[in-house]
């Protein structure tokens, strides 16, 4: 049976509630960040150089936290990281200035994709592993994934018909997509409210903390080779996807279709809705065949699909082969995380799910710098989707190969 959130532990609710707030102003921005510095009349190169800044910065910021948290303190590392939220924010409502935008964007924390940045996931994973256990680490994980894809599909959906409103009662799009903007500063606030209330129980119990030297200045000791070689592979998995993100995904319809905010909210707020559902499916197809075998074998034909999007003639043609591919895209994310927090030691999981994190941050940062001038290109506009995909595809066949055999303690335990 599928454990629901109302089941958890008061500490697991207040996680539960941080991923959902956080992901509504992820969502909420994504909707609009690119219409937003294009209507600044900044080019795609710029634009692109920008959002890789943003990945790479938070990339950098992330990896110290994270890797860091178990001995700093978790909730110390997650209010940090709402006040770089607040602080990004801010400096992006505050001025037009391409030179501030960069630095806002390298030192703060901005999602352009819609999805996770900041020291966020990794820590939430970590204490939820401890509050949870190992028999309810993929479900609960599912949920999470189902609760911030709901999140990030209201957040998108608000954005869209905020803007619409604006500009139709005479603001211009810069003007309406700036307000936008304030909404995702006043959740980093609220954010760090709420990460005041969580109790020691999220943070690493004295005796899990191991005495072991740690080798590297990755906060890990035993699964270091592991780990790393998971990074490596996710770092993969994301440059592909780096050329999707929700942003550019938005400005593609638009340019393509004419579509306007409102419709664009809604289309983003269908494909996350999807994708929360579809990450449901994560627990109980794990149980029967493996977190690897689900990751790679749900993953594989959304790949498929991500490449055909373009080739369709028309919008509700694209639009449905979105929503389809969505539909069945995150299986393999609750079960990426439970995996990785299944084969580390206790007190390596805020670290190991930091290292692979900031993995994925550094793998997608580059591919707005090739992306962005594709996308604004008309003859080009589509390959994007076309690399992504492939891309992912090389990603699920080198993941497949390499880990298929290294099973999860409950795997093992089960196989025997």
């Amino acid at each position: 049976m599928i454990p629901v959130p109302a089941a958890l532990p008061r500490d697991g609710r207040l996680l539960f509630a941080t991923r959902a707030l956080r992901m509504f102003g992820y969502g909420f921005l994504a909707v609009v960040l690119v219409l937003y510095l294009t209507a600044l009349g900044f080019s795609g190169g710029e634009v692109g150089l920008l959002l890789s800044l943003t990945l790479l910065g938070d990339a950098a910021i992330s990896l110290w936290l994270t890797t860091h948290a178990d001995r700093l303190g978790r909730r110390r590392v997650l209010i940090a990281g709402a006040g770089l939220m607040l602080a990004a924010g801010l400096a992006f409502v505050a001025t037009p200035a391409y030179a501030v935008l960069v630095v806002a964007a390298t030192i703060g924390v901005i999602s352009p994709s819609g999805n996770e940045v900041g020291p966020f996931l990794a820590v939430e994973q970590a204490s939820l592993t401890q509050l949870v256990g190992a028999k309810r680490r993929t479900n609960v994980f599912a949920w999470y994934q189902l609760t911030g894809s709901f999140a990030t599909a209201a957040g998108a959906l608000a954005a869209g018909l905020f803007a619409q409103v604006a500009i139709d009662r005479g603001a211009s799009p810069a003007e309406a997509y700036r307000l936008v903007i304030v909404g995702y500063a006043l959740v980093g606030i609220a954010l760090a409210l709420l990460f005041t209330r969580l109790s020691d129980r999220v943070e690493v119990p004295p005796r899990e903390v191991t005495d072991e030297p740690i080798r590297t200045r990755l906060g890990l000791h035993k699964s270091q080779g592991v780990v790393l070689r998971l990074a490596a592979l996710f770092a993969l998995d994301a440059f592909a996807g780096g050329f999707v993100i929700q942003s550019f995904v938005a400005f593609w319809f638009q340019e393509r279709f004419a579509v306007d905010p409102a419709a664009l909210g809604a289309l983003l707020f269908g494909a996350n809705l999807l994708a929360g559902l579809s990450a449901l499916a994560a627990g109980p197809l794990a149980a029967r065949f493996g977190l690897i075998r689900t990751m790679v074998f749900t993953h594989l034909p959304s790949n498929v699909l991500l490449m055909l999007v373009p080739f369709m003639p028309t919008l509700p043609l694209a639009a449905g082969v979105l929503l389809v591919r969505f539909s069945i895209s995150q299986m393999d994310v609750p079960t990426r995380q439970s995996y990785t927090m299944a084969i580390v030691e206790p007190d390596e999981r805020s670290a190991a799910a930091g290292v692979t994190g900031i993995a994925r941050s550094l793998g997608v940062a580059a591919s707005p710098l090739i992306a962005g001038p594709l996308f604004i290109s008309a003859a080009v506009a589509g390959s994007p989707f076309v690399i992504a995909g492939g891309l992912k595809i090389l990603y699920d066949v080198l993941l497949y190969r390499r880990f298929v055999a290294l099973r999860p303690p409950e795997e093992r335990t089960t196989a025997g």
